[in-house]
């Protein structure tokens, strides 16, 4: 495809190397983008070897705290798309300093630095875990609807949000994206995620234990994510600017036991499921995705479906055989890492006014 006189060309996807950077730089780098990743590698780099070979494609290591480290990684850049974080509420509960430290303390220099830097646009990769549990479990919860983050990892991603969003014309034109939760095989590939997990235990183990299976969440393939991204670098500015999308489609809301079911239909007989009763969750929400629709022309093409065949293909043909490695889960590659090594010294997050 060829892009628009308009589109930013020169990008910096923060987190590149993760879960969902390593797939969106692929596309990104596919359709014409000049793709710079800065990351640090906290659980590894393997997944940007294939992007080497790219004439379009840098690699910036570093941290996303250090001042220095952005403000070098910006030079040139006409757009952002903030990807790094601390993924996930385990992992914020495990390291509560630094995920405050790297979700929100960095993302607000982040956001001030391209400013500065001239930056055009900037994407901020949320999460629909920002509306914790819905009050009504008959209805569907939208961009309107109010935030009721109930863990650390979604109180840090709320804290930026409304910061960006309140900064107006002050800067780059800037969007929140809240993506639904992303499943799928990636360069960088996860099994802490809730249709990987399920996929993954069924398969090997023949057994799944679910806890509250009544619970809603909503569900995005990772390439779907990226291309939402894709969209929202695209769109005119006025569909961009101050604006908050949820990132999915509404057919793929699913309570947690009918999504076993799913799986475990496509995995075949013999396999058990225990389903253990819980009547509190932190996270319960069914959502709508009709704003990214109609304001940005976003439309999947992968269902949840598609995304449990192509898990369970890849693990049954081999292509994913050490399972147990910790790299699969950011919990367990983070707890490996502290028990390996103590942490360096982090780099001291500038006082930008």
């Amino acid at each position: 495809m060829s892009l628009g006189s308009a589109a930013p060309r020169r990008i910096l996807v923060t987190g590149g190397a993760g879960y969902v950077g390593s797939v969106l730089s692929r596309a990104l780098l596919a359709c014409g983008y000049h793709v710079r990743v800065l990351d640090s590698l906290l659980y590894g780099g393997e997944a940007l070897l294939g992007l080497y070979a790219e004439d379009r494609f840098e690699f910036v290591y570093g941290d996303v705290r250090s001042a220095a480290v952005v403000g070098s990684a910006l030079d040139g850049m006409e757009a952002v798309v903030h990807l790094a974080a601390l993924v996930g509420d385990p992992v914020c509960s495990l390291e509560p300093a630094l995920a405050r430290e790297v979700n929100l303390d960095a993302s607000l220099q982040l956001l001030e630095l391209s400013r500065r830097h001239g930056v055009r646009r900037f994407l901020f990769a949320s999460t629909c875990s920002n509306y914790g549990r819905m009050a009504d479990s008959s209805s569907y919860l939208t961009e309107d609807s109010g935030l009721r983050p109930v863990s650390l990892y979604a109180q840090t991603k709320v804290g930026f949000e409304q910061a960006l969003l309140a900064s107006g014309h002050a800067g780059p034109v800037a969007g929140v994206l809240r993506f639904a939760t992303v499943f799928g095989l990636s360069p960088r590939m996860r099994f802490d995620l809730t249709v990987n997990e399920f996929a993954l235990e069924l398969a090997t183990r023949r057994r799944l234990t679910i806890y509250g299976e009544q619970f809603w969440r909503p569900y995005i393939h990772v390439r779907d994510a990226a291309e939402a991204i894709r969209l929202a670098l695209e769109a005119p500015e006025a569909a961009i600017r101050g604006q908050a999308f949820n990132v999915g489609d509404t057919s793929q809301n699913y309570q947690k036991g009918a999504l076993a079911e799913l799986v475990r239909a496509q995995v075949g007989d013999g396999c058990r499921i225990e389903r253990v009763h819980k009547t509190e969750d932190p996270r319960d929400y069914r959502v709508r995705f009709d704003k990214i629709a109609d304001a940005l022309g976003f439309r999947i093409t992968r269902t949840v479906e598609d995304g449990v065949r192509e898990v369970l293909g890849a693990l049954s043909q081999g292509v994913i055989r050490d399972v147990e490695h910790p790299r699969y889960s950011n919990e367990k590659a983070l707890r490996a890492q502290a028990a390996a090594a103590p942490r360096p010294q982090a780099p001291e997050i500038a006082a930008v006014p």
